[in-house]
């Protein structure tokens, strides 16, 4: 058995047997990142500490200790998640010896269940890209095609667990984080509803966009790290495909994509109708519009008193400016240093984009789900594969050069802005064996049904194989 590839369930349910010991599991794990230095998808790991934690794991079980849902289960950790015993990063140089007090809310749960945390994943410097190629820290580069980017901003997770470094990890997502590098990586990535997981102890974006989410190779296990962090036991709900009602928002979604992906995800459009699902040809109506004048606002205007926030409430010995000064990457720092002075949203756009354009926004996805009578939509996580590594500022799409975070954030942007639940799943590979994801995106709170939905949906997807790597 390669034990690399098995699922945190697997896994978790072969060590409460005793057929397979924590240290048994981890020196597999550690084993394969040994030999996977290239894909650079930890900025943190200690080997050592990984294989203390599971022999403290392993003692626990032969004193008949109770067993948490994730015991001795190694999970990788975005690095902007605060950790006790680890640096916090968020990628940047400026936060290179930032040593937390204490545990994010969602990472103290996760490590009360049971889990080790096998090292702090790389990342887009900040969280403000979806190349997760840093400057500072080094490019992370996707496990299926080492010449590809992984996405972002959670690369280093999407890379980790796409590798079978590890069988899951968490990330964040503001406007795709999550999804896109777990589409480019062929894992399965969910965003819970914005709020349903604890933002405390995250370094953020926007405190209206941001929220943390698992990044694993299977449905069941995104509910059963959603479950332990949340305190809601995972429901067992049977969703039939047949009669399954799924929305095809056609503009906006499906228009334009690379050639490939078109193609690949209308097959499976015909699987999903063959095993039933019916699918309900309907546009969401002024969507790019609404997404565009109501995100960028949010997300540009909270950046810096949210990053603010975090310097001052973690006692660290500088500011917004100071932080900005020594950001590595350049698409990072131009950004953020143009959230200040006059290029800055003013608090008048702000405000309308809080309390007139996001409501126009969530009620259009209210509406729609309401009078198409539809359980969720369905649509290409992102238009395109992975591009290669160095296409930061635009990247080749249909023949022509568009820009990079634009055309990757496109079908992801929308439901971030709304706070709407959103997974996508490993659907289909391209020729020169690319991950391409499938996403499914319900109604706000709708997340046990949507995990559900998934569930069902990855049973008649094909299951992508290990990467060479």
């Amino acid at each position: 058995m390669d034990l690399a590839s098995l699922t945190i369930s697997e896994a978790a349910a072969a060590i409460r047997s005793g057929t397979m010991t924590a240290s048994t599991f981890a020196e597999a794990l550690l084993s394969k990142a040994e030999g996977s230095h290239a894909l650079n998808a930890f900025i943190f790991h200690d080997s050592e500490q990984v294989l203390r934690a599971a022999r403290v794991a392993d003692q626990a079980r032969a004193q008949n200790s109770t067993l948490g849902p994730l015991h001795g289960i190694p999970l990788a950790l975005k690095d902007n998640l605060d950790t006790a015993k680890m640096p916090t990063t968020g990628g940047t140089p400026g936060l290179r010896n930032n040593q937390p007090r204490t545990n994010a809310k969602i990472v103290q749960k996760l490590i009360d269940a049971g889990a080790i945390i096998f090292g702090k994943a790389n990342l887009h410097e900040l969280a403000y890209g979806v190349t997760t190629n840093n400057s500072y820290f080094g490019t992370t580069r996707n496990p299926y095609d080492q010449d590809r980017i992984p996405g972002g901003s959670s690369g280093g997770v999407g890379a980790a667990v796409g590798a079978r470094l590890v069988p899951g990890g968490i990330g964040t997502d503001t406007g795709g984080s999550i999804r896109i590098p777990s589409a480019l990586c062929g894992v399965v990535g969910f965003r819970p509803t914005t709020g349903r997981w604890s933002q405390q102890g995250i370094l953020p974006v926007s405190h209206t966009r941001d929220t943390a989410g698992p990044m694993t190779r299977s449905v069941a296990d995104c509910a059963l790290l959603d479950s332990v962090v949340t305190g809601i036991p995972t429901p067992s709900i049977d969703i039939p495909l047949k009669g399954l009602r799924l929305g095809i928002p056609r503009k906006h979604f499906w228009e334009p994509l690379e050639q490939q992906t078109g193609r690949l995800l209308e097959h499976v459009l015909e699987r999903l109708q063959e095993a039933g699902v019916i699918l309900i040809e309907a546009n969401i109506d002024d969507i790019a519009r609404l997404d565009f004048d109501a995100g960028f606002p949010i997300a540009l205007y909270e950046t810096v008193a949210d990053l603010s926030s975090y310097l001052t409430t973690h006692n660290l010995q500088l500011n917004y400016q100071q932080l900005v000064a020594q950001c590595a990457s350049p698409d990072v720092k131009t950004m953020l240093q143009s959230l200040q002075g006059e290029a800055a949203v003013s608090g008048q756009v702000y405000q309308h984009a809080i309390d007139v354009l996001r409501p126009q926004l969530q009620a259009i996805y209210r509406n729609y789900f309401d009078q198409h009578d539809v359980a969720g939509i369905v649509f290409p996580t992102t238009p395109l594969p992975a591009s290669p590594v160095g296409d930061d500022e635009t990247v080749t799409f249909n023949g022509e050069r568009t820009p990079t975070f634009m055309t990757f954030i496109r079908n992801t942007s929308p439901g971030s802005v709304a706070g709407i639940p959103g997974i996508s799943l490993p659907a289909a590979q391209t020729d020169t064996g690319l991950p391409i994801g499938l996403e499914i995106d319900s109604s706000v709170n709708n997340d046990a049904m949507l995990l559900s939905i998934a569930q069902a949906i990855e049973h008649i997807l094909p299951r992508l194989p290990a990467p060479s790597c």
